[in-house]
């Protein structure tokens, strides 16, 4: 699976429907999985720091969609970009998070509900089956990318895993955001991602000089919609017309 370059992502997303636009940003900007991506709630995010805590995920389970801890069970927190921040305050402007009720756990577990900001038209929630069909491989078409497994979803959280290792972020650290509980794991799929010894060190002394260009990386709290109560921001209403049905 190779990883998307910047512009072919760009272009892709810009294929997608105005409303399904956004997990582009959380698959590849966070590096969370096509369920996990379902079930992000403005209730995620951090008030304090810029962190977005993964909790659960939708899934299908014999037809039916249900709220249910992440892969493995283990939940985790992954740094929120500023990039992905904005997109995520973008989209609830103009798609208000809903409230969605699904069991927890099992088909027959206790009803559970969540804000969630990505949820189909009539305000349910997404299913990986209607999202690929419906959605997806709409796009990859016409993008003119091969419609084929290794442009499935999933290629977002690998194009995810390429940034900080080609920053030079340790393998441990991108095994505890991506999920798997071996970083061992992480280093045997990513490996062909690990930049050379040589492009190391030419940022490392790119970094030193004094003529190189640094940039704030300061990080400001943001609104982030209907927080769930508490006094909490409600995003404002008004959405585009978008009617595509997901089953």
């Amino acid at each position: 699976m190779v990883p998307w370059p910047n512009d072919l992502r760009a272009r892709f997303r810009a294929a997608l429907s105005d409303r399904y636009r956004v997990p582009v940003d959380l698959g590849a900007g966070c590096g969370l999985r096509q369920g996990e991506i379902f079930g992000v709630s403005p209730d995620d995010i951090d008030p304090a720091r810029p962190v977005l805590h993964v909790t659960r995920q939708v899934k299908l389970v014999r037809g039916r969609l249900i709220f249910a801890p992440p892969k493995g069970g283990k939940v985790r927190d992954v740094p929120l970009p500023e990039s992905v921040s904005r997109r995520l305050i973008e989209h609830a402007e103009r798609y208000p998070p809903v409230d969605v009720t699904l069991p927890w756990g099992t088909s027959t577990g206790e009803p559970r509900t969540v804000t969630l900001y990505l949820t189909t038209p009539a305000g349910t929630a997404l299913s990986r089956t209607g999202f690929n069909s419906g959605v997806w491989k709409p796009a990859i078409r016409a993008t003119g990318v091969p419609d084929n497994r290794h442009n499935g979803m999933h290629v977002l959280r690998h194009t995810y895993a390429s940034a900080p290792l080609d920053a030079s972020e340790s393998v441990k650290a991108l095994s505890a955001y991506l999920g798997p509980s071996d970083p061992g794991y992480t280093l045997r799929i990513y490996t062909h991602l690990l930049p050379t010894s040589e492009d190391r060190t030419r940022r490392a002394i790119d970094h030193a000089s004094p003529v190189t260009r640094k940039r704030s990386t300061a990080w400001k709290r943001h609104d982030h919609g209907y927080r769930g109560g508490c006094g909490r921001s409600v995003a404002g209403q008004g959405t585009r017309g978008d009617h595509l049905a997901l089953k």
